[in-house]
């Protein structure tokens, strides 16, 4: 007899982006920029590294369990009320919670192929089914997921924009979808790089919690470059959120994230100037990847997928050796890709070098 759950045999775990000072070390390099899991590249907020070193002092103290002073600031910036607000240990967290709280054991989850891959983990983790849809051109299939609910569907994820591709699902899909949701099935929409779309169809999903079984999540790992303090928040209707206190770990959002993300939220210039990097980044990696006759996937997030023609698991080893990290995208089963994230421009321009050095098998 094992000791081990079956169900906990049976996964794959996440593999995370390589540390920028582990790859140092393996490697010898002096120099290497990490363009592999979505951070901000400008850093961390001025206004949220004071708020830090001010909450410092606070460290023998537990946090406030009930995030009252982050939850207010929230509702006023999101014109809703702390009651709709469950705060998380980054969106990982609130994925369990929601699974925890409304997904028997034997019910199931349905998302796509090719997304956020902690959907699948967290809920086989939990011992609950999943149920993949492939993506169609790149795009989650809203239609194809419709026709997989049965009686046995409990919740539905939907990563919007998606992460690896950088797609996104538009307001008037969103919107028929949900007409045709049954009304026992919870809706997750994952909008963690929200704040980086330029595009005018995208949904306004604060306005189906009123009167939907809908849950939005958000986080300060990308736009407000807090990904370090691990802090996130999902906006539901206050019964649903009442259920997802009760599964919540106490103390599970720790003091410094805390006043790290309220003193964001007020760095309208940091927020901006993120938005500027970002979106210029990206028109400069498209028109390269064109003049280097590279399919990429039109992205409104930030961070761009790449057909690189040819393995990309190879193509991410060799640059590494430059002092380069992409992401290596085998886990997702797209096996010809890479994905860039958008970084500074001295990394745009030394990721695209390195790109053409090892396509052309220059190994100097």
């Amino acid at each position: 007899m094992s000791l081990v759950r079956k169900n906990i045999l049976k996964i794959a775990p996440y593999e995370a982006g390589k540390p920028i000072e582990e790859t140092k070390r393996q490697l010898g390099l002096r120099e290497v920029i990490k363009l592999a899991s979505n951070e901000n590249p400008l850093g961390s907020s001025g206004r949220a590294l004071k708020a830090i070193s001010k909450g410092l002092k606070g460290l023998n103290r537990y946090p406030d369990s009930s995030g009252f002073y982050l939850k207010r600031k929230l509702a006023r910036h999101l014109n809703l009320e702390p009651g709709n607000l469950v705060l998380g240990n980054g969106s990982d967290e609130l994925i369990d919670i929601l699974i925890k709280a409304f997904v028997e054991e034997d019910e199931s989850i349905v998302t796509s192929e090719a997304t956020f891959l902690e959907y699948k983990i967290i809920a086989s983790v939990n011992g609950r089914s999943v149920i993949t849809v492939p993506l169609k051109y790149f795009k989650y299939d809203l239609d194809a997921i419709r026709r997989k609910i049965d009686k046995k569907t409990k919740a539905v994820f939907i990563a919007n924009p998606n992460n690896p591709t950088g797609t996104y699902v538009t307001r008037q899909e969103v919107d028929e979808f949900i007409r045709e949701l049954p009304q026992d099935v919870l809706l997750v929409l994952d909008e963690a790089y929200d704040t980086f779309i330029d595009v005018n169809d995208f949904p306004n999903s604060l306005g189906y919690i009123r009167n939907k079984n809908v849950a939005v999540l958000k986080t300060f790992s990308k736009a407000y470059g807090l990904a370090g303090l691990r802090i996130g928040y999902c906006v539901v209707r206050p019964e649903l959120a009442s259920y997802m206190e009760i599964a919540r770990q106490p103390f599970n959002t720790n003091s410094l994230a805390q006043e790290a993300a309220i003193a964001a939220l007020d760095d309208r210039e940091f927020l901006k100037k993120t938005r500027k990097i970002v979106l210029e980044g990206k028109g400069f990696l498209y028109d390269q990847l064109k003049k280097l006759g590279l399919a990429y996937v039109p992205s409104v997030a930030n961070f761009i997928l790449i057909d690189v023609g040819r393995d990309g698991a190879a193509v991410f080893r060799e640059m590494l050796k430059f002092g380069v990290i992409v992401r290596d995208m085998r886990q997702y089963d797209l096996k010809n890709y890479i994905r860039v994230t958008i970084g500074l421009a001295k990394e745009n321009e030394r990721f695209i070098r390195v790109l053409k050095k090892v396509l052309r098998g220059d190994r100097r």
